[in-house]
């Protein structure tokens, strides 16, 4: 049985976008079953090359329905693949896990280049690294840093071990609350992205039904957790380093009055999408 793709993907794009969801979406998950990219669907020759591997080309439309069927029941196309994309990595996700968002990449730009001014290995910490697109990034971009990821959640330290050895990057995992982590360890660099997310805000369906709470709610204002992140990075970091971390696009202000004590040179940056949604901040000298 032969298929013409453009046949199997006009109903499924019409049925999504009547929806409300993305039509390339059915691009993503149709290009996942026959394990080529988005763009090859786009070259007749790979497209056949793929469809002529399969035992059961019935069958492929058979699961193609079935993933359909699972977009449009909200659960996210990177859980349904188990695939997220991170600047130039490609991270395994699933059930548990943050899946990582694009919109911050500019943040990985900002350390590696102060990463470049240091003359020495230097060392990073994660602080509630996911599935470790942050750390794993810095670890493949700047591969003379030594990187930390800390994370406390198992499913979550459960995706992370698995990025990391797919990657093959050089990156320790601790499995430990921020807290108590690394006791008597400093760094030159910290970077967090801790739950920030107010508990009373209402999220979009594919975020509050399957990504997991822990890694989104930060509390009654969203701030809670994070002033828990950013006594950390205090204790964590040398006199003058970095400390960077995501936040709330609202969030800038709370964020610069909880680091105002411990920190100095508190800058608030936009992302991709221009909205205020990182601060960078340098640790004061140790007394």
């Amino acid at each position: 049985m032969s298929i013409n793709v453009r046949e199997v993907l006009t109903p499924a794009k019409k049925e999504l976008r009547a929806a409300g969801f993305e039509e390339v979406d059915a691009e993503h998950l149709l290009a996942h079953l026959l394990g080529i990219s988005r763009m090859d669907l786009h070259h007749p020759v790979r497209v056949e090359n793929a469809i002529s591997a399969l035992d059961d080309s019935a069958q492929l439309l058979e699961h193609y329905s079935q993933l359909i069927s699972r977009r449009l029941a909200n659960e996210p196309v990177q859980y349904i693949t188990g695939l997220a994309y991170f600047g130039d990595l490609t991270l395994h996700v699933g059930p548990g896990v943050l899946i990582p968002r694009p919109e911050t990449e500019l943040m990985i730009d900002r350390i590696v280049a102060h990463l470049k001014n240091i003359d020495r290995p230097a060392s990073v910490i994660d602080l509630g690294a996911g599935a470790g697109s942050l750390a794993l990034a810095i670890a493949t971009q700047s591969p003379h840093a030594h990187v930390i990821a800390v994370e406390v959640d198992p499913d979550a330290v459960f995706w992370l071990r698995k990025n990391i050895e797919a990657i093959g990057a050089d990156v320790r995992v601790v499995a430990e609350d921020v807290s108590t982590a690394l006791m008597g360890v400093k760094a030159d660099l910290i970077i967090a992205n801790p739950p920030y997310v107010p508990s009373g805000e209402v999220l979009p369906l594919e975020v509050a039904d399957y990504e997991p709470h822990v890694a989104l709610f930060g509390g009654p204002d969203g701030m809670d957790v994070p002033r828990r992140f950013y006594v950390a990075a205090a204790r964590l970091l040398k006199s003058e380093g970095l400390f960077i971390t995501e936040h709330g696009e609202e969030q800038g202000p709370a964020v610069a009055e909880a680091l105002q004590n411990d920190f100095e040179e508190v800058k608030l940056h936009h992302d991709l999408n221009d909205r205020p949604r990182w601060t960078s901040a340098i640790r004061k000298s140790h007394v």
